[in-house]
């Protein structure tokens, strides 16, 4: 009798292989890099250089003289993490620090649970985590986006240029309200919705352009590398809940739109939220999945010390994920229901 082989996630049935459906993901990826490098330029380019190559270099050193596992650098995993590690950090966070953060995200948090598949959390997650909770002061600090055209802009709008190069529009609202300021008079200062939704405003060099995102989301779900339950559920449940809080009070709560387009939404509901590792397994799982992201995100934006959550929202529902699978794993063929 032939033995039954049980391998981790990620599980694809198909013609896709694991390595066609990362580098798909990395072909999503392209369209917000591009917007990264326009808008700052050649720190973007510096920065998501070192930290590929530094987590290629990280999983190849790791699995060949410490694993003694043979290397598999050309599945395209560590690439994205690399990828995705540079998207949440600033465009002008000093080398070295993207370098600890790749060997973060893949020594601690990938290859210490044995590699692809086995890691219980977002590796470019905990590596950023990481990062913001040891460098505080450097993953905090935000350049000026350098296109001439939005530092134009930028000067046009704003006498105080140093609010736009050292804070986010997250972070500008959670000061401005606690200094009592109505969102009315913050709004006045930042930037519209539609510059937003272009990517005209600070942040981490690739969460600034949503239409990017998008059109790198919408590229994934046609390919059939994501569905759209997890993107869905989380940027919903965010608009909704903000949405509830804005109409209780608007002058103390930013609009629903504000909270979509700015911070890491974009970017963790469709890149980082989505992972096949991380994830659940079932629809319904994904959905309650997305919800519990959305949910959380709102929480610590609102009510939290950080004026961001996403990517602590992620990482907590990664917890959640086997409990998930348990609850809500599909029905096994030929299974009976019972009485």
């Amino acid at each position: 009798m032939d033995k039954i082989l049980i391998s981790p996630s990620p599980h694809n049935l198909g013609k896709d292989s694991v390595k066609r459906l990362m580098y798909g993901v990395i072909i999503a990826l392209i369209p917000a890099f591009g917007f990264s490098v326009y808008f700052y330029g050649i720190g973007a380019l510096a920065v998501t250089l070192t930290a590929v190559l530094s987590s290629l270099c990280f999983e190849f050193l790791i699995a060949k003289f410490i694993l003694k596992q043979k290397p598999t650098i050309t599945d395209g995993s560590a690439i994205i993490t690399g990828l995705l590690l540079a998207f949440n950090v600033p465009s002008n966070l000093p080398l070295w620090i993207v370098i600890i953060g790749a060997l973060v995200a893949i020594g601690v948090a990938k290859m210490t649970f044995g590699g692809l598949g086995n890691n219980p959390f977002n590796p470019a997650l905990v590596g950023r985590v990481f990062l913001l909770i040891s460098f505080p002061v450097q993953m905090t600090s935000w350049p000026l986006p350098c296109s001439s055209r939005l530092t134009n802009w930028i000067t046009a709008r704003a006498e105080n240029l140093d609010a736009f190069s050292g804070a986010t529009p997250l972070a500008i609202v959670k000061e401005g309200l606690a200094k009592g300021d109505s969102m009315t008079s913050l709004m006045d200062s930042m930037p519209s919705h539609m510059e937003m939704f272009y990517g005209m405003m600070g942040g981490s060099l690739g969460e600034i352009s949503a239409i990017a995102l998008i059109v790198g989301g919408i590229y994934m779900i046609y390919r059939r590398i994501i569905t759209w339950h997890i993107p869905v559920s989380t940027i919903l449940t965010v608009f909704i809940f903000t949405g509830i809080l804005w109409l209780i009070n608007p002058e103390q709560n930013a609009d629903p739109i504000f909270h979509i387009l700015t911070g890491g939404v974009m970017l963790g509901a469709i890149f980082m939220a989505t992972d096949y590792v991380t994830s659940p397994m079932s629809y319904k799982g994904m959905i309650i999945f997305g919800i519990g992201i959305g949910i959380l995100t709102v929480l610590i934006r609102v009510w939290g010390a950080y004026p961001e959550g996403v990517s602590f929202a992620i990482l907590i529902m990664n917890a959640f994920v086997p409990l998930i699978n348990k609850y809500l794993k599909p029905k096994r063929f030929g299974e009976v229901k019972k009485k």
